[in-house]
Formats: structure tokens, C-alpha cells, sequence
């Protein structure tokens, strides 16, 4: 047996204009079907005559019933007659309810409702459509997922994987270049600081034996031939007076000429040279060089070596270490450490320049005097460098509504500077305002920097 729900009809509602169907609806949930200018209506309609929502059809104790008033026109076929809404009124088939009139429509009924002079609503009652009955289009005219696909999108799709897969194929496949070995001189500086550290001095062991061993066993001078001829050096000596001192002049001849008995003037004449210029004459430059002409080297002496050939002109003695060695004279020498020069300098505002009403002159001067300490520290910052920097910065900036600085401009600057005015841009750039004007404030503020001393 099938069930009530499968013989039940539902109400289908089109509207009609110069004999066109121009919107047809199909109420398959039973409700108030209701026209006019509300967009919240079933069938929106721009008509002046209509009221905002007008109920032309409703549900009530799963029934529909028609709704009309006395100006709407229509007419309505109930099965056994057809009637016009004037009839209906008249003969009181429709029951009246307040300005409105009542009509019960059965499952076989029919009918149509004037709107307007050429546009009309006619409605029926019909069966629903089962789910095979539905329209479907012809399989040539049925999309698909190819059908829907963009074609230029998916062909450009695939080029652009087909190129980055090939050149990864292309990359992977393909042999990694030889890396160079470089030897360690075209390694760069820091590359050879960190792999070769500097071997670390071995530390120095003295001991009585080794400094034995490298002490000279007589006190002779040394010269820059003794490590190559030691031999003929010890033993070659003078046949004869004659010839031992035409050796010794040859030997301060050449003496003379270098080093520091060239600046003392040791081949000079009576006058003494240099050293006799120093000393004001008193003390001869000859007889220095006389002194001086027979140190062949110097030789480093020791405790032991001493020890050893004994002290020269008698007596006893020993060498003495740097710690052992004592001061007198002057004071204590405080060699102290570097300071920096400190520079100071002053910044004066004048009063600023508002082309608004709505930022208050004398908080925003307040506002910018508390926060000169930043601009003083550009100043100084190039005091610095230049002790004579002084000059006025005529700062033009602009309050956002938001508070913040918009366009910032350095519209004058007789200090000459432009890294001053380029470091108070910055700072003038991080203020936040506590004023909120309506619209953009322009405001010009000068700054007068002076050296403080």
C-alpha cells in the first residue's frame, strides 16, 4: 500500500506576463507564498500597488488558502465552476477576515490572480517530480571533469613540470665539478690563521752547564768573521809592531765611516764633530773614537762565564739580574690611561609653528623640549669633530591623525652639517604625539644649537 505522501500534490505558482512564463515555482515544503516589494518574499515585485508582503497564498491545517482583498481581480476554477473573486465575495464562498478574504483551495483547483494590468499569477496543484522524471540534458551536451578542466592552463601546467623535471634529471645525471686543491699559499689570510695557529715559543731553560758551554772561554771581541774563521782569527797575529798598527788604522778607518762613531764624528777633525757640539767642547770627539775604535762586538755576560775568567781590574763581583737593579731620582710616573674628550653642547627651541587648531602650541612645545636630550646627542656627536659647529635646523614635519610623524623635511640648515640633520630626522620620525587631529597637522620647529664653553 503506498502512502498518503506519494498521491499528495504541491502547489506550483508561475507569474505571467503578455502571455510568457516569466518565473515558475514549485512549493515542494508546504508554506506561505507571499509577493511584493520586501526582498524577503517568495516573488519579489516592484509594483506601487502592492503592499510591502502580501500573503497571496497560505498554509494552514495542511491546507493551502488563497488570499485577496476587495481591489485584487482574478478567477478561480473549483472543480464544478468557475468563479470570479467578485463572485466569491458576493456569494460569501470565501470567508472575510478583516480587510482580507479566505478561500480553502482543494487538490483540484485552479486559478488566476491579477497583479497588475499585464502581469498575472496563476497557480495549480500537481504532482511532485520523482528523482527519474527529473530533466537531464542529452550525453553530448553533459559535462565532465575534462569537459570542465581550462585547457591553456592545463597545458601550461604540464610544460612547466616537464621543464623543472628535466633540468633536476639534467642536474642529478650530470658529473659534480672537480673542487681544486689549493696549496697553502693561495689559501686566503684567515683560512691560514685558523689552520696553521703559531707554534708556541718553547720555553727558555738556562742552565749553569749550557750557559758554561756558550760563554767564551777569553774575553776577546767578536766580529761578523769570527763564526767563519774562528781558527784564523786565535791564531793569526802580527809579525811586528809595524804591521800590527797599519792593521789597527785600516781597521778604524773603516770603523770610523759606520754606525754610531760615524754620527759622533769619530774621523772628523779638530772641531769634534757632532759629539763635540753636544758636549759644548769640553770632551773631544777623538778621543771617544780612540775609546771606541777597539769594540769589535758585544758579548753577553753572565754569571758564570764571569765566574769563570774571573772579574777584570780585581776585586770580586757578579752580575747582577733586572730585579736586582734599583732607582733613585725622580717621582712616581703616572702614565695613566686614554679618556675622551667630553663635548657638551646646547639646544634652545623657539616656539613651534601649528597651522591647526587642533594641536594645542604650548603641549606640543612641552612635548619636544622633553625629548631634546635625543637631538642634543646629534649634535654632539658631530661637536666632536668640529669644536666650532653651531647653527640653527629648521625641522617641517606633519601630525597624522593616528598621532604619528608623517613627511619630515629639513627645511633649513645653517649648521652645514647634514649628518645632524639627518640623525634628527630620525629621531623626530620615532615620536608619537599625543594628539589625534582630525586631519593632517603641518608643524615647523626650529632647533639652535651652541657649543657649551
Amino acid at each position: 500500500m503506498a502512502s498518503p505522501q506519494q498521491h499528495s500534490r504541491i502547489l506550483r505558482v508561475g507569474l505571467v506576463q503578455d502571455g510568457r512564463i516569466l518565473e515558475e515555482r514549485h512549493l515542494l515544503k508546504p508554506g506561505d507564498f507571499t509577493v511584493g516589494q520586501d526582498p524577503k518574499n517568495s516573488l519579489v515585485l516592484p509594483l506601487p500597488d502592492l503592499p510591502a508582503s502580501f500573503p497571496v497564498f497560505e498554509y494552514r491545517a495542511n491546507q493551502y488558502n488563497l488570499v485577496f482583498n476587495e481591489d485584487m481581480h482574478g478567477r478561480v476554477d473549483l472543480g464544478s465552476s468557475d468563479v470570479d473573486f467578485q463572485t466569491l465575495r458576493t456569494q460569501g464562498m470565501a470567508m472575510q477576515r478583516g480587510d482580507q478574504y479566505v478561500l480553502p483551495l482543494q487538490e483540484s483547483a485552479r486559478g488566476l490572480v491579477e497583479l497588475d494590468k499585464d502581469l498575472r499569477l496563476f497557480f495549480q496543484f500537481v504532482r511532485p517530480p520523482l528523482e527519474s522524471e527529473k530533466p537531464r540534458l542529452p550525453p553530448d551536451l553533459q559535462g565532465g571533469s575534462w569537459r570542465s578542466m581550462d585547457r591553456m592552463f592545463l597545458g601550461i601546467l604540464a610544460a612547466s613540470l616537464l621543464l623543472h623535471f628535466s633540468g633536476a634529471a639534467i642536474i642529478i645525471a650530470s658529473e659534480p665539478p672537480p673542487e681544486p686543491e689549493l696549496s697553502l699559499d693561495e689559501l686566503p689570510d684567515r683560512f691560514a690563521r685558523v689552520l696553521m695557529p703559531p707554534k708556541p715559543e718553547e720555553p727558555r731553560k738556562q742552565t749553569a752547564d749550557t750557559a758554561q758551554a756558550a760563554a767564551p772561554t777569553e774575553d776577546k771581541p767578536r766580529s761578523s768573521d769570527s763564526d767563519e774563521k774562528p781558527a784564523a782569527d786565535t791564531s793569526s797575529k802580527p809579525a811586528s809592531a809595524e804591521e800590527a798598527a797599519a792593521r789597527r788604522a785600516e781597521v778604524a778607518k773603516k770603523v770610523s765611516g759606520k754606525g754610531l762613531l760615524k754620527i759622533l764624528g769619530s774621523a772628523g777633525g779638530g772641531g769634534g764633530g757632532a759629539f763635540s757640539d753636544v758636549l759644548g767642547g769640553s770632551t773631544g770627539g777623538g778621543e771617544i773614537a780612540q775609546a771606541l775604535a777597539g769594540a769589535g762586538g758585544v758579548g753577553i755576560a753572565t754569571e758564570a762565564s764571569v765566574g769563570a775568567n774571573g772579574p777584570r781590574g780585581g776585586g770580586s763581583g757578579k752580575v747582577a739580574g733586572i730585579g736586582e737593579l734599583g732607582t733613585s731620582g725622580g717621582g712616581k710616573v703616572d702614565l695613566g690611561s686614554k679618556k675622551e674628550v667630553e663635548v657638551s653642547g646646547r639646544v634652545s627651541a623657539a616656539t613651534p609653528e601649528v597651522e591647526s587648531s587642533d594641536v594645542d602650541r604650548e603641549a606640543l612645545a612641552r612635548y619636544i623640549k622633553a625629548r631634546l636630550k635625543a637631538i642634543q646627542g646629534c649634535y654632539e656627536r658631530e661637536l666632536k669633530r668640529n669644536p666650532h659647529l653651531k647653527g640653527k635646523v629648521m625641522v617641517r614635519f606633519s601630525i597624522m591623525p593616528s598621532g604619528r610623524t608623517g613627511e619630515i623635511e629639513i627645511e633649513e640648515n645653517t649648521l652645514g652639517n647634514d649628518a645632524v640633520a639627518s640623525c634628527i630626522r630620525t629621531v623626530v620620525r620615532g615620536w608619537v604625539f599625543p594628539f589625534k587631529p582630525d586631519d593632517e597637522v603641518p608643524v615647523a620647529y626650529p632647533f639652535v644649537f651652541t657649543p657649551a664653553g
